[in-house]
């Protein structure tokens, strides 16, 4: 028995992009075989499905299949390309903060779609999955005084059986975040070659890394509000193994961005304070005073603690305030301590 004809599988994820949406028109994708030059003859159809979709709308782990499991000749598969219609439109927030829709120009030189060198082998009775990596930031370009907005898109192209995928979440999961790794593309000290693959997540806090070449990766999960009272979370050493998905058991915990304490003493010289963890008693952090009694701890974690002030001379207390000597630090907020006087020996 012969073996059944390859057949070849392409899904469209995106890098995310600082817009409201970005919808393309989808009109086909296209195949080369055996055949690396610029002719244009030799352009196989894979029969995408076509139809105009928002870009955006794929991340968290979501993708558009466009080509289902289409037979191919066996050889070296040596180009993809995305061709694209003209019903481009792009929607991005006004001066008042209102949604607003522009149409996308795409340069008539790439309106036959992007070509993408792909030189994979291609071999009867495998099934092979493409991934097509659509970077809406570098795709988006501002043509100065005209006022328009060019579509000039920048993609990746891989194969699962290249890479790998890294899926988890984040938590809290209704933080929205971009999640990222940082790849090292020829495993050198340079790094101009180095390039970084995001997603965002979604409603529930899901990611999906799309196209990662095997390795162990930091991953690295950033708030998109640069607001947020949370700063960014890491899952460290996260392995990816070609052709297979790694989720990552434990969701990646955002860290609360630290506070900071300040005060003044009255008595305008120079004290030594300390900060300690309530619960544990650790020092946290110490240090002295200016000259006229003031002094501000920063990066201090959110948690309750002493804080202890101390001069040659005088007697050393603990900072209080109705009765009660913890210092509450939140996220992102300075603690402003009362006015503190020292009581000579």
């Amino acid at each position: 028995m012969s073996a059944e004809a390859p057949t070849i599988s392409v899904k469209l994820v995106d890098a995310p992009g600082d817009y409201d949406a970005v919808n393309v028109e989808i009109v086909d994708v296209m195949i080369k075989m055996d055949d690396d030059s610029d002719s244009e003859s030799g352009w196989m159809s894979l029969n995408a499905e076509a139809g105009s979709v928002n870009l955006l709308d794929f991340t968290g782990g979501i993708s558009k299949v466009l080509v289902d499991r289409f037979p191919i000749p066996a050889g070296t598969l040596s180009q993809m390309r995305l061709v694209l219609g003209d019903g481009n439109t792009i929607v991005i927030r006004n001066d008042a903060d209102e949604p607003e829709t522009f149409d996308l120009k795409t340069p008539s030189a790439q309106q036959s779609g992007l070509k993408l060198k792909v030189n994979t082998t291609i071999e009867e009775g495998f099934t092979y999955d493409f991934i097509l990596d659509f970077n809406v930031e570098k795709s988006i370009v501002n043509a100065g005084n005209s006022g328009n907005i060019i579509l000039k898109p920048v993609l990746n192209v891989s194969t699962e059986v290249s890479s790998g995928i890294i899926e988890g979440t984040i938590e809290p999961n209704d933080v929205p975040s971009m999640v990222s790794v940082l790849v090292d593309d020829m495993g050198t000290e340079d790094t101009s070659d180095d390039f970084v693959i995001s997603a965002n997540t979604d409603d529930t806090g899901a990611f999906a890394l799309w196209g990662v070449p095997a390795g162990a990766y930091d991953v690295v999960a950033t708030p998109l509000d640069s607001e947020s009272d949370y700063a960014e979370g890491t899952a460290m050493g996260v392995t990816v193994v070609n052709g297979e998905t790694t989720t990552i058991a434990d969701p990646i915990q955002l860290t609360m961005k630290p506070g900071s304490i300040s005060g003044d003493v009255t008595n305008d010289i120079v004290v030594s304070v300390t900060v300690k963890d309530k619960d544990s008693g650790d020092v946290v952090a110490t240090m002295d005073s200016n000259e006229t009694g003031e002094f501000l701890f920063e990066d201090i974690p959110t948690g309750t603690y002493i804080v202890t002030i101390s001069a040659t001379g005088f007697v050393s207390q603990d900072y209080t305030k109705d009765g009660s000597i913890d210092v509450v630090v939140t996220s992102n907020t300075e603690t402003v301590l009362d006015p503190i006087t020292l009581v000579a020996e």
